[in-house]
């Protein structure tokens, strides 16, 4: 294990293994309620967003602290920040893909599905540092917003028809 101990430093593969699965479970309930909903991107796509975003978050973690075990100055070191950054930014574009322009229609399909996508790199980025709270209430709120205020979603798109037909009855 030499080898390994080398590359993962503190870490250890078990807490590597950790990280990911909890990143995947986590990604994997956004996905679950996306997947039971109908909608495209589902329970694999989101656990291998946020799976990606731990791994992104580790290999900036772990190059850091390689640079610095090597005499590296920390000044001069990418961080952990910046992989974040590299995420939210990178993941944008993918959750772009899902959101659709109706051609004939003023309606904008996959916004609710592109921010799921979004959501699920922050929940892996949590995982992979380890910020186990924070990834758990973040997920927990998550779904609350997803699944739960989906009828209240749904009952504001009527009233707020109701409200349109009556103001151009006027």
């Amino acid at each position: 294990m030499g080898f390994i101990d080398n590359v993962y430093g503190e870490l250890g593969l078990l807490d590597v293994f950790c990280r990911l699965i909890v990143a995947v479970l986590l990604g994997g309930l956004v996905g679950v309620e996306r997947q039971l909903n109908g909608h495209w991107v589902g329970l694999r796509t989101l656990m291998a967003v946020s799976m990606g975003a731990a791994i992104f978050t580790l290999v900036g973690k772990l190059a850091a602290e390689q640079a610095l075990e090597l005499g590296a100055n920390a000044r001069n070191i990418v961080d952990a920040t910046r992989v974040v950054q590299g995420i939210a930014a990178g993941v944008g574009f993918l959750g772009a893909g899902a959101i659709l322009k109706l051609s004939d229609q003023l309606e904008i399909k996959g916004l609710t599905t592109a921010s799921a996508i979004w959501l699920s790199a922050a929940l892996g980025t949590a995982a992979g540092l380890a910020l186990w709270e924070l990834a758990l209430a973040a997920t927990v709120v998550s779904l609350v917003v997803l699944a739960l205020l989906r009828p209240l979603e749904k009952w504001l798109a009527r009233y707020a028809k109701v409200e349109e037909g009556q103001q151009k009855n006027v």
